[in-house]
């Protein structure tokens, strides 16, 4: 295989679709399928594949029997050529442009299950793109917020102890810090420690 040659990966393929002419669009509105006259008489029917290579994707629509090419629209995911209408979610709007030519013809599916999967192949395509187009920057500059130079060990060392100071508390004889604080109050005299009741039994409860 030659080295040049281009691979072409098959994204996607609707076995019927129906084309339509439609009117121009008025300003601020969105496209409507209502608008194009009668659904029912299409101005070609053929099958749509959208084929990717190393340089993008293109929506191929072809005569289903021949594989004949009738139109082709290159898809640009910062300027997509694809546009839903509003009122249904089976019909959508083209541009094909041609040596510097633009025209924007109606695109339908018979079946919602073959636009839904229309959709989610751009989507994903999109998606991948994107990602090759504008790849995450890789820095090997140090963070600014992570101190610099070797980190440090404060873990202790076997046979090394540490002691804690409270302050507030008074030195009792025989020994400090907490064991002699503890010993030195009052309740270490042997004095009774007072125990709350135990709650009521549901015996008892009135």
């Amino acid at each position: 295989m030659d080295a040049d040659e281009e691979i072409d990966s098959i994204l996607y393929i609707a076995r019927e679709i129906s084309v339509y002419r439609i009117p121009p669009l008025n300003a601020n509105e969105g496209y409507r399928a209502n608008d194009w006259g009668d659904l029912a008489c299409p101005l070609w029917k053929g099958r749509l594949r959208i084929i990717e290579n190393s340089k993008g994707a293109a929506l191929h629509l072809e005569d289903a029997q021949t594989g004949e090419l009738f139109a082709r629209a290159e898809y640009d995911v910062e300027r997509p050529s694809v546009e839903a209408v509003l009122d249904s979610s089976r019909y959508f709007v083209v541009r094909v442009e041609d040596s510097g030519k633009k025209a924007y013809i109606g695109l339908g599916f018979a079946e919602r299950s073959d636009s839904f999967d229309f959709n989610v192949a751009l989507q994903d395509y999109t998606k991948r793109r994107k990602a090759i187009l504008n790849p995450p920057s890789v820095t090997d500059e140090p963070s600014p917020h992570v101190a610099a130079g070797p980190k440090k060990d404060y873990s202790l060392k076997e046979g090394q102890t540490f002691s804690i100071s409270i302050p507030g508390r008074n030195k009792a004889a025989g020994g400090n810090g907490l064991l002699a604080a503890a010993s030195s109050s009052p309740m270490s005299n042997n004095a009774a420690i007072p125990l709350l009741p135990p709650p009521p039994s549901a015996n008892k409860r009135r």
